[in-house]
């Protein structure tokens, strides 16, 4: 989630402005492929397989059908320029994404308005909403949040019960700190440096913990890993370095 230095937010708002005027100076950036958002980019096809294969036995819905989620509400916390949003509206949701950043709303709406998407985007944290959503993700974002149980808190204030709530971040080993820091940021620069605090990294086990007290029980965790041979992300069963979870409301 991010926001320009210049806007602010009420005391106890659950955006850093840090991390806000971080990804706010490269909102230009979002829907380039190979530009400073590349990873995400790359991201996208198992995150949107998770995405559906959970949601779908979540609803029983059948996946395979072209829009399969029709008839129910999503709520994208962080959405940045739309990465994600976009392709769960296609799927058949009613999808509002919210950013803390004003500038990555504005990419977020002109692009949902040339894909002829009917997006609902908002500059808004999640305490600053109202709506019950059936789902509520948040994709990449309590790494960059200053107090994770607030933010999850308030995220699962917007969820229905019984709703559905996914979640992916960076695990805080070693392991992600040779690859997600050193790698990503220094070697590899897939992104810039200082986009990750390694301390703000969850364990599984932390990120269950802070959504067990937020209401929400923890159903399933996966890792997602980088096949170096064919330049690609996938699916597994490593929870090493990124990885999703889902869960439900009450």
């Amino acid at each position: 989630m991010a926001r320009s230095a210049a806007s602010t937010r009420p005391v106890g708002t659950t955006a850093s402005p840090e991390e806000v005027a971080r990804f706010q100076a490269m909102a230009e950036a979002w829907w380039d492929p190979l530009g400073e958002f590349k990873p995400l980019h790359q991201l996208n096809p198992p995150r949107l397989s998770f995405l559906s294969d959970r949601l779908a036995r979540h609803f029983g819905r059948d996946a395979t059908a072209e829009r399969p989620f029709a008839g129910l509400t999503l709520l994208d916390v962080g959405c940045g320029g739309g990465l994600l949003s976009e392709p769960m509206a296609r799927l058949g949701f009613a999808v509002t994404g919210i950013d803390a950043g004003d500038k990555n709303i504005a990419v977020a709406r002109l692009h949902a308005e040339k894909s002829g998407l009917p997006i609902d985007y908002r500059s808004a944290t999640p305490e600053e909403l109202s709506d019950g959503y059936d789902v509520v993700m948040a994709m990449e974002v309590v790494e960059h949040v200053p107090d994770v149980g607030a933010f999850l808190a308030a995220t699962a204030q917007r969820l229905k019960p019984g709703g559905a709530f996914v979640g992916a971040t960076v695990n805080r080993t070693a392991k992600s700190f040779a690859l997600a820091i050193v790698g990503a940021e220094y070697v590899l620069r897939w992104l810039p440096r200082g986009t990750h605090d390694w301390r703000k990294f969850l364990r599984p086990s932390e990120f269950a913990a802070a959504l067990r007290r937020a209401g929400i029980q923890s159903k399933q965790f996966e890792g997602v890993r980088y096949d170096l041979l064919h330049d690609r992300w996938e699916r597994c069963s490593n929870l090493d370095v990124n990885y999703l979870v889902y869960g439900v409301k009450g």
